[in-house]
Formats: structure tokens, C-alpha cells, sequence
């Protein structure tokens, strides 16, 4: 007998401002369904899910939760008034008997309960509210970015805990590899229309691509009828006026359909471009050491950035990695050792508080006011990289309508801040950009434009993300802030760090065209005589040597293109690189595999 659904949302009507966000939208949420919610910046996301959780009101339709069912969601912006510590907050749907639960879910999201409410951070808020709903372990999780202002080894926690969960959940996330390790279905809104696949977000984009081709395949022949039913009105119709005024509306019921038809939004207009370029080498880092209040920060670390270098530092959240960054920038001084920066350097800075941007301020007034750009608060317009631009024109290019150009900050979703963000960024002209958590509430289409922009840009970049797919496609290098001082340098991505560290190098996986295959180890069970340690490593090995393989086959596919040195030389040469490293990682990995095999079967 098949059980009943958790939810069911039925002909469900929303409307904002005058402007519709949904209609007749209706959808399913079975016991064990684990879904992917995903859709463009501002289609209406996180109030699609406040209304699954109950929390918007619907203007019609229906929700029907079964009984018994709890529906648990985790709020983007907790209100935590009446609680004195995180911790409280975060009990206060438990039995007295159950707070212990708080303390487990707390050490894996590294929060404090004892920390105090009036004094938390953004990011320890919302740990908190993540804290709540896990360890209250609702029959339905709604989770809107889990992901943000959690470092990698919390997000690899989470991660653990939800595959191992018998909940059912929904997850908005802009962590690709985090969706594509834990969905099994995918709910995509589009345009109003909540359309469902029953494949995990790992389908998703080609399915994306395949429904917008389909579209378009559409509207050119509803164009092309259009204009051979046109063609006969003009020509024919004062003959036949009488007999064919019924194809005469039809042509008017063409025209009001494709009138209908709602527009994708495009993508933003976004460019970094380089100013003057900086000397070949950026800077150079000898023998830093730092520690503040008893804790070592880096010891002996040593650096050298070329231009051209996108370099990734990675590690827990206050491991230091802000402060290293401004020690290389020079903004902080180092206990020992120094740092040479080279010439010519314009320094751009995308901040993950969004500290640049002032919420009670309007986003026309937030780009018109801006000392670096050359404007005050009443001008109607800013220098966009030496030229003038309206300041609502600029907006438009980054998606904003002209509505929003006078409306306050505080009023834009996460996603729309940092297009925001952006925007001021890629105004200016620059050779150095350091970037700190830029990922955090970008769509998916946006977060690829941001990579292909980073991979043609001419400058040099610094980075901090927890987004492994991120890393992964952007990093040429990889910085890991280990504690106690420790700061490694690796060549490549996150999964090239792994694999040279010998953990699990494809946890998350990158699409990529497989290439044929030197080895394919057969998975069989290890043999008593290994250690556990051994046991696993041989279980993970074909995954890795799979990965690694597909990625060479890709690296090659690309440098196969005659054009690609002479056009994009940092292109050709972190391809090379990459590539290198990969064959290298492949080798040791094969020569691993089969070392274990002989032992296993020894």
C-alpha cells in the first residue's frame, strides 16, 4: 500500500506587490523524497518553501500536511528574542530531557550554545537555527542555504548526517557538489512554473538545457506561423472577408499567445576587466609568522604570486584565512618574516559581510556613492571601467529593473546583494582580486558566468570559498590552513588538494567527458588481511582513478584546440598544469590500486 505524501500544495496562488510569483503551482513531498529546489536569484525559492513550512499564506490554494507529520524549517534569519544563549534558542522545541541533542549537532556545525544572542554574529544565528532543526529531527526538512557561513569539514558533517537521515528534505543550496552528493529529484522554478524531475541535481542542468532548447524550437515555429498567417491577412483578406474572419481571430489568438509567453531572464552583463598590468610577480611572502592572543595563525610560511595565479586558501572558520590574506596585502603586520608586493598593483575586494553595501541605502544611492568610483551620493551616473553609464542602465545590465533602483538594500534576497556587490566591483578596473566567500546565495547560471569571467581575467586572484565545485573550477592553486600554524601549499582545485593529501578525491564530481580508461580495477570485497584504513582506501580507488581519468580526458579535449595558446595563453597554461598534475595523481593512484590488490589477494 503506498504510503501518503508528507505535503501536498495544490493550485497554490501567490502575488507580491501586484506582481504574481506564482499561480496554479501544485506539488508532492513523499516520505524519503530528497529534492533539490532550485530556480534563478528572485524566482521565489525561499517563499515557495516559507509556504510549504506554513509560513506564507497562500492568496488561494491549498497545503495539506498528513497527520502526524512534522515539517521543519530552517530559517534564513532566525528571531531568537526571550533566549539568552544560542543554545537555548536552539533547545526550545526539545523535552528537557533532549538537549543533549543541541550539544552533538552544535560540535559538528562548530557553534557555541553558550555563546549569547545578543552578541552573535549573522553566520552563528544561522548555525543555530541549523542546530534547531536537525536535532529536532522533523519527518520534513526545508533547508534554505544550510551551506552558508559553514567551513568545509561542517559542511562535510552535514552532509553525512543527511544522506544517513530517514527524513525527507528539500534543500536550496548554491554548493553544487553538496546538492549533487544528497538529491534524488529536483524541483525547478521557472518563471512562475514549478516543474519536477525525478533525478537527482546532477541531471539538472542538462535537463535545463533541453527544456530552453525545446522552448525555443517553439516560439521560432509559433514565429514563422505568425508571419505566414500575417502574410495572408494583408494579401487576401479584403477578398474574403466574410468567409475567414474565424482565421482572422485565430491570428489574433497566435498573437496574444506568444505575447503570453513569459521571457527567461538573461544573465548578468558581468566583466572584471584589468587596468594597467601588474608586474610579473604580485608578491612574495618569506618566513610569516603570526599569532594573536596565544594562537599561531601561520609559522615560517612562505609564498611567491605570479600574476595571472588564482590562488584558494581553505580551512576551518577561524583558522586565520582573512588575516593571512591581509598580511600578504600588507594590511597586517607579521610577527616574522616579511612580504614584498610587487608593482602596479589595483587592488578590488569583494567582502562576504557585504560590509560595502549600506542596507538602509537605496542600490541607485549604494552605486552613486561610491569615493573609489568617482561619484556622489546625487549622481545619476558612475564610471563603469573609465566610461560613463546611468546608474539604472548599469543596474539593468546586472538584472535589477528599474523599480528596485530606489528601493532599500535590506529589501534585496542574498542572491541580489551580491549581484549588487558585484556590480560595484566589476565598476572599477582592476589587477589584484581578493574574493571572500563570493559564491554565498548565487544562482546557478550566475555562479557559472562568475567562473567563465575569472578564467578569462588577466589579473591575479585571491580567494577564500567553502564551495568545493567552485574551487575546484577556478583555483590554479590551493593554500589549506591546517591549525597550529600549519599553511600547505598544493597545486590545483580542492579535489587535486585531496588527492594529494590521499583522502577521498571525488566525493563531489565535476561533469566531464570520459576519456578510455588505462585501468578499470574491478570492485571486489578486500580481503580480511588489510587494515580498515586499507579496506577503505581500496573501496574509494576505482572512484578516484574514474575521476581523475574523465578529468585528463577533458584537460586534453581542450588543449587539443590550435587556437588556445596564442588566444588565452593563462588558459593554455593553467590547463597544462592541471593536466600534469591530474596524470601524475593517476599514476600514483593506479600504482596504489594495484599494490592493494596484491595485498588483498595475498
Amino acid at each position: 500500500m503506498a504510503k501518503a505524501p508528507l505535503l501536498q500544495i495544490s493550485d497554490i496562488a501567490l502575488t507580491f506587490g501586484g506582481d504574481p510569483v506564482f499561480e496554479d503551482l501544485s506539488l508532492v513531498v513523499q516520505p524519503g523524497d530528497r529534492v533539490a529546489l532550485v530556480g534563478r536569484n528572485g524566482s521565489g525559492k525561499s517563499t515557495l518553501m516559507k509556504v510549504m513550512a506554513g509560513l506564507v499564506e497562500a492568496d488561494s490554494g491549498s497545503r495539506v500536511v498528513s497527520p502526524g507529520v512534522r515539517v521543519g524549517y530552517m530559517e534564513q534569519d532566525p528571531t531568537m528574542e526571550g533566549f539568552e544563549t544560542l543554545g537555548e534558542y536552539a533547545a526550545s522545541g526539545l523535552e528537557p530531557d533532549e538537549a543533549y541533542k543541541v550539544d552533538m549537532v552544535a560540535e559538528g556545525l562548530k557553534f557555541d550554545p553558550s555563546g549569547k544572542v545578543a552578541t552573535a554574529s549573522g553566520g552563528e544565528r544561522r548555525r543555530a537555527a541549523l542546530a534547531k532543526l536537525m536535532a529536532e529531527a522533523p519527518e520534513l526538512m526545508l533547508l534554505d542555504e544550510p551551506t552558508n557561513h559553514l567551513d568545509i569539514e561542517a559542511i562535510a558533517w552535514l552532509e553525512d548526517e543527511l544522506k544517513s537521515t530517514r527524513a525527507a528534505y528539500v534543500l536550496i543550496s548554491h554548493d553544487r557538489a553538496f546538492l549533487r552528493a544528497l538529491t534524488r529529484a529536483t524541483l525547478w522554478i521557472d518563471r512562475g512554473q514549478v516543474r519536477r524531475a525525478e533525478d537527482g541535481f546532477d541531471k539538472f542542468e542538462a535537463w535545463r538545457d533541453k527544456t530552453w532548447e525545446e522552448e525555443d524550437q517553439q516560439r521560432h515555429k509559433l514565429n514563422r506561423k505568425i508571419k505566414a498567417e500575417a502574410r495572408w491577412a494583408v494579401e487576401g483578406i479584403s477578398a474574403r472577408r466574410k468567409r475567414n474572419q474565424g482565421r482572422v481571430r485565430a491570428l489574433q489568438e497566435l498573437r496574444a499567445q506568444r505575447a503570453s509567453q513569459i521571457k527567461r531572464q538573461g544573465t548578468a552583463a558581468m566583466a572584471f576587466e584589468g587596468g594597467s598590468a601588474s608586474g610579473k610577480k604580485v608578491m612574495e611572502a618569506t618566513g610569516l609568522s603570526k599569532s594573536f592572543s596565544g594562537k599561531q595563525i601561520v609559522k615560517g610560511f612562505d609564498l611567491t604570486v605570479q600574476r595571472g595565479d588564482r590562488i584558494a586558501f581553505v580551512g576551518p572558520n577561524g583558522v586565520g584565512k582573512t588575516t593571512l590574506i591581509k598580511m600578504l596585502l600588507g594590511q597586517v603586520e607579521p610577527d616574522e618574516g616579511a612580504v614584498k608586493l610587487g608593482t602596479n598593483l589595483d587592488i578590488a575586494v569583494f567582502d562576504q559581510t557585504r560590509a560595502a553595501l549600506n542596507p538602509e541605502m537605496s542600490l541607485w544611492e549604494n552605486l552613486a556613492n561610491d569615493p573609489e568610483l568617482g561619484v556622489s551620493g546625487k549622481s545619476d551616473q558612475i564610471m563603469v571601467r573609465g566610461t560613463p553609464k546611468h546608474v539604472v542602465g548599469y543596474l539593468k545590465e546586472f538584472l535589477f529593473d528599474e523599480a528596485q533602483a530606489r528601493a532599500p538594500v535590506r529589501a534585496l534576497s542574498g542572491g541580489e546583494k551580491a549581484r549588487l556587490l558585484l556590480a560595484r566591483l566589476m565598476a572599477r578596473e582592476s589587477n589584484l582580486l581578493i574574493l571572500d566567500e563570493p559564491t554565498n546565495d548565487l544562482d546557478i547560471e550566475t555562479l557559472d558566468l562568475l567562473q567563465d569571467i575569472l578564467g578569462e581575467y588577466d589579473g591575479t586572484v585571491l580567494l577564500v570559498s567553502h564551495d568545493r565545485d567552485f574551487l575546484d573550477r577556478v583555483a590554479t592553486t590551493t593554500i589549506a590552513m591546517e591549525g597550529n600554524g600549519q599553511a600547505v601549499v598544493y597545486a590545483g582545485g580542492w579535489t587535486d588538494y585531496r588527492a594529494q593529501r590521499g583522502e577521498d578525491a571525488v566525493a563531489e564530481k565535476v561533469t566531464v567527458k570520459s576519456a578510455p580508461k588505462k585501468v578499470k580495477p574491478a570492485e571486489k570485497k578486500p580481503a580480511a588481511g588489510l587494515s580498515f584504513t586499507e579496506k577503505h582506501r581500496l573501496e574509494e580507488l576505482p572512484a578516484v582513478i574514474d575521476q581523475l581519468t574523465a578529468e585528463i580526458g577533458k584537460l586534453e579535449e581542450l588543449l587539443a584546440d590550435p587556437e588556445l595558446f596564442t588566444k588565452q595563453p593563462i588558459k593554455f597554461q593553467k590547463a597544462t598544469d592541471a593536466l600534469v598534475a591530474r596524470q601524475t595523481a593517476l599514476s600514483e593512484a593506479e600504482d596504489e590500486w594495484l599494490t592493494l590488490e596484491e595485498k588483498a589477494a595475498g
